[in-house]
């Protein structure tokens, strides 16, 4: 029997649980239809999902259609928890895109749709609510093909059970070889369309009503004739997607297995043993001693996985793309604080893009968020799960920092007895890039396992910029060369050395203006009667945003507006937005990511960070004159140094200036 994994994603409101309610029902899993606004469906089974009529967490059921077998995974559709759904991604063999038929594509769909094409996860989209007064199936097929790819194809059957001639061509015209392999037979094998299908080139596109069921069986016929079973690795891997605990406090790490078997009792990680096998169906669980290739469980046993996690031969996952935007502060409301950090870590544990962290000489625990759903649905989670009545003081603006140059920065460790000088190329990268770290120094100037040192030494923590102390972002570093000593270098300082050295390239290139401070965008969509645009435009251009388009619905009464706006500005204009339209207007927005920020200035005023007086940040480097070690400040480094520089200021800036043409 053919088994795969697919897991169903959707902007809110879409229909997404009812989609996958109706796919248990049709396939017999569940005998009782339940609704997600009635909070009995078979997957929302959580008290919090059930109280807010949304789905929050992934979970998981088991269904059989004909001859496929399909592990189904429902994700959150709420962009607040955006990281639930990301990191299913990785597991999937297909996706199930939801789009409502009335609703258009909205911001969080386009982004879904990135994410999918970033994980290079197959596609069916199920566009809902056909039955809704002025669907157009057309229109809606012209709008996928415009907005999202034009491999979108209706996959509806003729009466004789074949597709469409339209079909056929408009997926032979997705690769020039088939085409002409199409253009001579007129026909396309139901292996070829698998095969476009899987390589992410077309995109079956099916209509119906999730509600009413309509169109549900021939969903299913089309999942069983057009996937292919994902190729299982001869030696065992799997990898992590979800870490929760059970009622009982049982830590359960979900798994796909990716190749070969897991067992029960195996040692998978270090010497940490699988001891329970569970493969869950909604809220319950069966136990099994085995779990092939192309399976999906939860594990017992483990105390430090993570989610994105590859175990055995398999690799960990991309780091995530989408991150929360803000940052909250905790009120214990007389709780003991330690108690709260001890709830707040196993959350963390479950959802490390929390990013909990703790501030002893503060005693203040932090927390980043994506949203105000989110922060109400953290603050109930501490109340039921661990009666801890708490609250959360109001959340600031995430900055991050980045440079528009490149630049060299040297960093030397040389207390009595140690011995460490880094030099390292920082370079701009593209927005969205993270960090990026290499080397080009060859092993005879710079041992392999002393650049080794480097490299991971730059990884292992968070490294600040030097403008206001924000998370540095969109670079590339690279070590260029670097010098120890067989007799004086010991574990620690190329770690000392190499952070020392970024710091002070940042406090150069800021010297220079090249340091600037971003901050989170929102992609926002504006839905307001005609006589309100005015009023709009006006708080869009007071908020620093911009409108990229206008355009009237159908009716003319309602114009929607679509543009950029920076978070720290229209995070609370929804309730304005409601206000002002009588209830009648909508916002939607989705973080666009990071761009330079609209108040700089301001922003760095008010943080009055002194980078060299960070001390857990040095920018300066230490070296050693008559048995005494001595620091150096960041600005009389380069005198000092023992290796020269290997860039000149012409060679920096020749590179900046290809950064700049290649961007």
């Amino acid at each position: 029997m053919k088994h795969i994994v697919t897991g169903i994603v959707a902007h809110v409101d879409a229909g997404k649980t009812t989609l996958s309610e109706a796919l248990l029902y049709a396939t017999g899993t569940i005998r009782t239809w339940g609704r997600v606004d009635k909070g009995d469906a078979f997957l929302d089974n959580d008290a919090l999902e059930k109280k807010r009529g949304i789905t929050i967490f992934s979970h998981q059921a088991e269904l059989q259609a004909g001859d496929l077998a399909v592990t189904l995974l429902d994700t959150p559709g709420h962009v607040d928890f955006a990281a639930q759904m990301e990191a299913v991604l990785p597991v999937l063999d297909y996706a199930i895109l939801v789009v409502s038929a009335t609703d258009g594509v909205p911001g969080y769909t386009r982004t879904l749709w990135h994410l999918l094409a970033r994980y290079r996860v197959p596609v069916f989209i199920w566009v809902n609510k056909i039955d809704a007064p002025g669907a157009d199936p057309a229109a809606v097929l012209a709008l996928l093909q415009k907005t999202l790819a034009p491999g979108c194809t209706d996959f509806t059957l003729t009466d004789a059970g074949q597709l469409s001639e339209a079909a056929l061509e408009n997926a032979a015209v997705q690769d020039d070889t088939v085409l002409t392999d199409f253009l001579t037979a007129g026909t396309l094998s139901d292996t070829t369309v698998q095969r476009l299908i899987h390589n992410r080139q077309v995109f079956p596109v099916y209509f119906g009503s999730a509600l009413k069921r309509q169109g549900i069986t021939a969903f299913l016929t089309g999942l069983q004739r057009w996937t292919q079973p994902a190729q299982a690795a001869a030696d065992f891997g799997a990898r992590v997607f979800k870490i929760t605990h059970d009622t009982k406090g049982e830590r359960l790490t979900w798994v796909r297995v990716t190749g070969g078997t897991l067992q029960a009792r195996q040692v998978v990680l270090d010497d940490e043993k699988a001891n329970q096998l569970r493969v869950y169906n909604g809220e319950k669980f069966t136990l099994v001693q085995t779990v092939p290739a192309g399976g999906v469980c939860a594990m017992t046993g483990f105390t430090d996985t993570y989610p994105g996690q590859g175990l055995g031969a398999a690799q960990d996952s991309p780091q995530p793309e989408l991150q929360p935007v803000l940052t909250y502060a905790l009120d214990p409301q007389g709780n003991d604080i330690h108690a709260c950090l001890t709830a707040m870590r196993q959350l963390a544990d479950e959802d490390p893009q929390l990013h909990v962290s703790w501030s002893e000489s503060l005693q203040e625990i932090r927390v980043r968020l994506m949203g105000e759903i989110q922060l109400t649905v953290l603050r109930q989670m501490l109340a039921d799960r661990f009666n801890l009545q708490v609250d959360f003081v109001q959340g600031h603006i995430l900055y991050k920092e980045t440079i528009t140059a490149a630049g060299e920065g040297a960093g030397h460790f040389e207390p009595l007895r140690h011995y460490a000088e880094v030099h390292l190329l920082l370079r701009p990268g593209q927005p969205g890039s993270g960090l990026v770290y290499d080397s080009t120094t060859s092993t005879e100037t710079l041992p392999q396992n002393w650049q080794h040192q480097v490299l991971t030494s730059l990884q292992a923590k968070e490294q600040l910029g030097v403008l206001i102390g924000a998370p540095i972002t969109d670079m590339r570093i690279t070590l260029v060369t670097g010098r120890g000593s067989i007799v004086h270098t010991v574990g620690g300082d190329f770690r000392e050395a190499a952070w020392r050295a970024l710091r002070q390239g940042l406090m150069v290139l800021a010297s220079q203006n090249h340091c600037v401070v971003l901050e989170p965008w929102y992609a926002f969509r504006l839905t307001i009667t005609r006589d309100q645009v005015g009023r709009a435009m006006n708080d869009i251009q007071r908020m620093s945003g911009t409108i990229a388009e206008t355009e009237d619905t159908a009716g003319g009464t309602l114009t929607v507006l679509t543009g950029t706006a920076p978070v720290s500005e229209m995070q609370s204009y929804t309730q304005e937005v409601t206000t002002y339209t009588h209830g009648e207007g909508s916002l939607e927005y989705v973080v666009a990511g990071y761009r330079p920020a609209h108040n700089a200035d301001t922003v760095i005023a008010e943080a009055t960070y002194n980078p060299t007086s960070d001390l857990a940040n040095p920018p300066g480097s230490v070296f050693v004159a008559h048995g005494a070690a001595y620091t150096v400040n960041w600005d009389k480094v380069p005198a000092t140094m023992h290796l020269p520089y290997v860039y000149t200021p012409a060679q920096l800036a020749a590179i900046t200036d290809e950064k700049q043409h290649d961007t």
